[in-house]
């Protein structure tokens, strides 16, 4: 079975706040094709503008590294088809998710998907507030573990108020793709699964919306 866990693109959609809406729109329209081809054939071409931070994204090394790999560069390998685990994080425990909510389970080799319920809020005031995220501690116990792609379904893998951003800095900087605003990883089993998230492949791009999946 395939399983969607990516949001729904949208023309004025905010995915974070600060970042613009796409405006998606008619390029070429079907009615304006018309004069082109010949009588009852018709074509529609679509236009988008976007930043690439907008619905579900994954980041590349690039986005956080000068040097670091672009999207063009990153293998198939860690984008597609990977042995996957879902955490299932207790939201009563506080915002910081901690190396004690990732320990006791096999992560070596595997994406890790962090599943907190956080994109219940998403398009409201409350997404952009007060939303879980990992620890500095965590990320280095993930690389640690062996995990080869961390996801998440909140609005940042990082506290949003450390202007460091050490979850991204550590992860990005051992070349680990990661994957914000995931959606719908209740649907996902903990194991035992496949996961797909492949952004189109863009030379000097280092963040662009993918259609995340899972394959059970």
């Amino acid at each position: 079975m395939l399983i969607d866990v990516s949001h729904t693109v949208e023309d004025g959609m905010i995915t974070y706040r600060g970042l613009p809406a796409p405006v998606i729109c008619d390029f070429l329209s079907r009615e304006q094709s018309r004069s082109h081809y010949a009588e009852g054939t018709e074509f529609q071409i679509g236009k988008i503008e976007m930043v690439a931070n907008t619905g579900t994204y994954l980041d590349s090394p690039f986005h956080r590294f000068a040097h670091g790999i672009d999207l063009s560069q990153l293998p198939l390998e860690r984008l597609a088809n990977l042995e996957s685990i879902v955490i299932r994080i207790d939201r009563a425990k506080g915002r910081a998710i901690g190396c004690a909510d990732l320990e006791g389970s096999n992560l070596s080799g595997r994406a890790v998907l962090i599943h907190t319920g956080w994109d219940e809020h998403w398009r409201t005031d409350q997404y952009f507030e007060g939303h879980p995220f990992l620890t500095r501690d965590a990320a280095e116990f993930l690389l640690r573990a062996g995990a080869i792609l961390v996801g998440i379904d909140s609005l940042n893998i990082d506290d949003i108020g450390d202007l460091f951003r050490p979850v991204h800095t550590i992860l990005l900087g051992a070349g680990l793709p990661i994957v914000e605003h995931l959606r719908g990883l209740n649907q996902l089993p903990d194991r035992d699964f496949r996961f797909f998230a492949v952004p189109v492949k863009v030379k000097n791009m280092g963040t662009f919306p993918v259609r995340a999946f899972g394959l059970t």
